[in-house]
């Protein structure tokens, strides 16, 4: 029953993660309908009304810059979702382990794409999209694979959203869309989370996962559940 940010981020940090939309993909969502539906229940939840109180749009920049303990992006199933600390360690352990991107790189089991967004990010505190795009040589034609790699790099825990960064005119005015901020997960969460994740068994990591989301949801299927954690 989200009344507005306060209790969406109350909710979130007891559930541990939630898919970004209204789609649950059969594990768990927060708000369980789409901007354009009617609310189930009484509240003054709405989208794009641009109320950082009551706009759930407005609650993913929140999350990013006003809170250590949360991150978002591209998360499960190749789609948006929240994850709190307490639970990255969790699911760093299964997808990543102690890997470094450059083991992953070289094992094959992350893209070329993925390597050239990877270098530009990891050489600058944090870029935004189309920075990321230019410095990397992308073209209009590489479109399909840069969108694929940079939701790779996401899965993988490679790199996090980190916020969002508006165009400033010469009067010192910010403009236009707000653009989607990139770091590294090293930068995101500190090196103490990723010393967490190593220390952690994945069979334990994956037992913990499943256990809270039946928890949350106890009609969640298996299937379901191995995919949400390890892709």
């Amino acid at each position: 029953m989200i009344q507005n940010y306060d209790d969406f981020i109350k909710t979130l940090l007891s559930a541990g993660f939630s898919m970004g939309g209204a789609n649950s993909e059969g594990i768990y969502t927060i708000l369980p309908w789409n901007w354009n539906e009617p609310p189930p229940y009484e509240t003054p939840v709405r989208w794009y009304t641009g109320d950082p109180v009551t706009d759930p749009c407005e609650w993913i920049n929140r999350v990013l810059t006003e809170r250590d303990d949360v991150t978002y992006g591209k998360l499960f199933f190749k789609k948006s979702g929240f994850l709190t600390k307490e639970w990255f360690p969790y699911f760093l352990a299964v997808r990543r382990g102690d890997a470094s991107f450059e083991d992953a790189y070289e094992d094959g089991t992350v893209s070329h794409f993925a390597k050239r967004i990877y270098d530009v990010i990891s050489a600058h505190e944090s870029l935004p999209v189309e920075d990321v795009k230019q410095m990397g040589g992308f073209s209009r034609e590489d479109k399909f694979g840069f969108d694929k790699a940079l939701t790779e790099l996401q899965m993988k825990f490679f790199i996090s959203n980190c916020g969002r960064r508006y165009k400033v005119s010469k009067k010192g005015e910010e403009y236009g869309m707000a653009s989607t901020l990139f770091c590294t997960t090293e930068r995101f969460w500190g090196e103490e989370i990723f010393e967490q994740a190593a220390s952690i068994d994945v069979e334990d990591a994956k037992n913990r996962i499943s256990a809270q989301v039946l928890k949350i949801n106890p009609e969640a299927q298996e299937k379901k559940i191995v995919k949400f954690i390890q892709n």
